[in-house]
């Protein structure tokens, strides 16, 4: 490595592990080493030698591209060195995440870093292979990560996400791991907060039994189910009738029998409102309800969690709002901060962000 630096001056981590044959990890453990002993310098996205200056111009162009490097170019003083690359992998790349997307390019962008997206499928073993890619393959700098935390697939996943040797930051996700449990970064809305919220606004439209509706495998619902919960129980309001339904989503076969099983239950119950996740759902409870004549907000009220596409809705829906694109804009500005501080005692930040309520005509 040291004679390759030599030769070349500058190199980025994906050119030394192609030169010298083994993963992009094992260069940046060896990056650490040498650095640690004097023998190199650790520039953003690759080493040098220590005397080595780098031009932040076409010379960091050609290095972001990949193109072989010159020979070192002198640089004035203050002049950036090399870029950073940050891989970043989301479950869905149609629905929610393309404005916490958003928050992060924009971020991004600000700071003249490369951001390099790649789309998952809500399986821990699809994004293992992404996060792989982007780590070996193109050797980013640091990680965005929204992955699957549980069961055993998930787990592994957080345990190699907390063994690799960039940086990692997981967006609208919370993990542990380790013997004492050590927190990850995190940057998550409080759908615990939002879901309460929705709770409070029903409770004061005169609501005495307010039911709850969440579709299963997704990884918000257990929060609004607990931010349901807990609004209702610090309003007295009376949970042993209330509708409290965990479903299949409305793609699913069972979701046309699920569906009037829970209006059945509304009825029978005497709820007159319901928070449910996500629109799409709420969506088609709407019209279902109206092709039952159960009229909206008179005989039910709803609120939608997401407020992607709630508005669209006839009437419109009321909606808490996680704050995506913020989301994505706090993400990348807690990356950007565990890349600039080597400090290896840094705390972990986890940072949380709250939703906002949306009134519309469905629960006024």
């Amino acid at each position: 490595m040291i004679e390759l630096l030599r030769r070349r001056g500058v190199l980025r981590v994906t050119e030394l592990a192609s030169e010298l044959a083994v993963s992009a990890i094992t260069v940046r453990r060896d990056i650490a080493l040498l650095a640690s002993q004097g023998l190199i310098r650790r520039v953003r996205g690759g080493a040098a030698l220590p005397g080595a200056t780098v031009a932040s111009g076409a010379l960091i162009g050609r290095l972001l591209e990949g193109s072989p490097s010159p020979e070192p170019m002198p640089v004035a003083a203050g002049e950036a060195g090399i870029q950073a690359t940050v891989g970043m992998v989301v479950p869905s790349l149609d629905y929610y995440w393309p404005d916490v997307v958003r928050g992060v390019r924009e971020a991004a962008a600000a700071s003249d870093t490369r951001l390099v997206l790649r789309g998952a499928t809500y399986q821990a073993a699809d994004e293992r292979r992404q996060l792989t890619w982007l780590v070996d393959s193109v050797g980013v700098d640091a990680l965005l990560v929204a992955p699957t935390t549980t069961g055993e697939d998930g787990e592994a996943l957080v345990r190699w996400l907390q063994s690799i040797e960039v940086p990692v930051v997981l967006v609208e996700r919370a993990a542990v791991a380790g013997p004492y449990q050590e927190a990850m970064e995190s940057v998550v809305s409080d759908h615990v907060y939002g879901a309460a919220m929705a709770v409070r606004h029903l409770a004061a439209l005169g609501h005495r039994r307010i039911g709850v509706v969440t579709t299963m495998d997704s990884p918000t619902s257990p929060h609004v189910r607990r931010g349901w919960r807990q609004a209702c129980e610090e309003l007295g309001l009376g949970l042993e009738d209330a509708v409290d339904v965990n479903t299949v989503d409305r793609r699913a076969p069972e979701w046309p029998h699920a569906l009037d099983d829970l209006l059945d239950r509304c009825v029978t119950s005497r709820t007159t409102a319901l928070l449910v996740h996500s629109d799409p759902e709420a969506i088609s409870l709407v019209d279902r309800c109206q092709e039952r004549g159960i009229r909206i907000p008179a005989d039910l009220a709803v609120v939608a969690y997401d407020d992607e596409v709630a508005e669209l809705c006839d009437p419109p829906l009321t909606a808490v709002r996680p704050p995506k694109a913020a989301v994505g804009h706090a993400a990348f500005g807690l990356l950007a901060a565990r890349l600039a501080d080597d400090d290896a005692h840094r705390p972990t930040h986890r940072v949380v962000i709250e939703p906002r309520l949306i009134i519309r005509s469905s629960s006024a």
